[in-house]
């Protein structure tokens, strides 16, 4: 048998002391510095495709976020996490709701809005 993490258990969640949850937090924190490094030049790189770099760094960024979760905040799929999950998956909704509510109400606000020449006419 290996010396990996249980099952359900995040890599941050160390069993067996101090050593192996620093050890987490190294790796965790190699992970995110690997994946700012490659933000970084993927916004400065002429080798990929212009149009591609914002797809890319949203990728980056989700894979930034998973990091964080599983290395620092130590979040699993255990069953004693499921709270943990259902409070990220709340705060998520709620987050995702005000942006895209926010988008939805500038979008109605531009559409409604008089175009600029007429609204110069009206202020001559």
């Amino acid at each position: 048998m290996s010396n990996s993490a249980p099952q359900g258990r995040s890599p941050g969640k160390a069993t067996h002391g101090a050593a192996d949850n620093a050890r987490s937090y190294v790796i965790g924190l190699a992970f995110a510095l690997v994946l700012t490094c490659a933000s970084f030049w993927a916004s400065a790189s002429s080798l990929i495709y212009g149009p591609a770099v914002p797809v890319l760094l949203a990728v980056l960024a989700i894979a930034q976020m998973g990091v964080h979760l599983v290395f620092f905040l130590h979040l699993s799929s255990a069953p004693d996490q499921s709270n943990n999950f259902l409070a990220l998956a709340f705060g998520l909704f709620v987050s995702a709701l005000v942006v895209f509510g926010s988008l939805l109400i500038m979008a109605n606000l531009n559409h409604n809005m008089m175009p600029m020449d007429r609204l110069l006419e009206l202020q001559r």
